[in-house]
């Protein structure tokens, strides 16, 4: 290891939008970069204005056409940016693709050129998939097609190797900018009011059903009967409007803050502010945002599903029941009235710097893509 490589990279979405994928996405090819490769992302121009060309931290960013943010409109995306991925490929020494939705151009090309192709399966989108009779196969074909499979948890991997039994497969979770993401000098937390005796939770969640969302605001009442509690809640959805009803209707929407979606630079500071991160989630892969949690020193309350027991235990936090909100709320309670949380939040970062910084994912990328390169089995 340690010739520049080109990397050709393809993912539907990378910032400016935001969430998990993306972030992880966007902090692996730029580390990349930083550790003197050339790479270049596939993408698509999913908001209007985007330019279908630049460059973004060192990493060549193309966007080609974006019909829909829907199966159909993924699936023609994927098509359509086949040629330029062709023309691309041609030159790079890896493909990889992120996510199975991006596999197809890059099989192709594999086919055509005889290059390398590694696969990254993320989300609980793929999990969901795999469970119908109708995309086992198309699954299977994806993933045998890889020279590498990579996946973001052991549920992930362990589901793919369910549906093709591939000889390299592994379970690699997703990496935090910890320079980024790092907590106040002397791990000191911030109050936005310096004035409030509010014990501060984050829930940075987008507002979809499966993040759980409307589990964490069933749990504030019987939260409040114990503590002084706000939840501030970051990331939008299309299941708003009915979290800030059922708030209203529960009584709490006095500490709930609906915050919106937040860019990603403003994300450490939020946390910095916060006394513990929350993840009500129903299914999950690895939590990015759990891990940049994580790394800003803040202790996680998580639901008990998918990656997330992985990096979350008594240690660093608390794990509850999915769907389950007096479960949460008897968690929670007992972890700020019992817990020194100052020490869990310096476990918490001690554990990412440790396993999960973005350096180490990216060199554990470079030594699979070297194999590759080289032929060794």
């Amino acid at each position: 290891m340690g010739r520049k490589m080109r990397i050709l990279q393809q993912c539907i979405y990378f910032p400016p939008e935001v969430g998990g994928l993306e972030s992880h996405a966007y902090y692996l090819c730029k580390e990349l970069v930083r550790l003197g490769n050339e790479v270049e992302m596939l993408t698509s121009r999913s908001r209007p204005g985007l330019p279908a060309h630049e460059i973004i931290d060192g990493i060549e960013v193309t966007r080609s056409w974006f019909p829909a943010r829907n199966p159909i409109g993924w699936t023609l995306h994927t098509l359509a940016s086949t040629p330029k991925y062709l023309t691309r490929a041609s030159t790079a020494d890896i493909l990889h693709a992120q996510t199975f939705a991006s596999a197809v151009p890059a099989i192709v090309a594999k086919e055509r050129y005889g290059k390398p192709l590694v696969l990254t399966l993320h989300t609980s989108h793929f999990l969901r998939l795999a469970q119908r009779g109708a995309w086992r196969p198309v699954l299977r074909k994806i993933i045998a097609a890889a020279d590498w499979v990579l996946a973001a948890s052991e549920e992930i991997r362990d589901v793919a190797l369910e549906l093709y039994p591939h000889e390299r497969a592994e379970a690699l979770t997703n990496g935090v900018d910890t320079e980024l993401f790092r907590p106040r000098a002397g791990h000191q937390r911030t109050r936005p009011d310096p004035r409030s005796t509010r014990t501060r939770l984050i829930v940075p969640r987008r507002l979809f059903h499966k993040n759980g969302v409307e589990y964490l605001i069933r749990a504030l009442p019987l939260i409040r009967e114990e503590l002084e509690i706000e939840a501030v809640l970051v990331g939008d959805g299309p299941e708003r409007e009915r979290l800030e009803a059922l708030a209203r209707e529960l009584e709490v929407d006095d500490c709930v803050i609906f915050l919106g979606a937040q860019p990603n630079e403003e994300m450490p500071r939020l946390y910095q502010e916060a006394d513990l991160a929350v993840f009500p989630s129903l299914m999950e892969a690895t939590s990015v945002a759990a891990l940049e949690a994580m790394s800003c020193a803040l202790p996680v309350a998580a639901s008990r599903v998918g990656g997330l027991p992985e990096i979350v235990d008594g240690g660093n936090g608390t794990l509850f029941e999915p769907a389950d909100p007096e479960d949460l709320a008897e968690k929670v309670i007992t972890l700020l009235r019992e817990a020194d949380l100052d020490e869990l939040g310096r476990e918490a970062r001690r554990r990412v710097v440790e396993k999960w910084s973005v350096e180490r994912l990216a060199r554990r990328h470079l030594e699979i893509y070297d194999t590759l390169l080289n032929g060794v089995r």
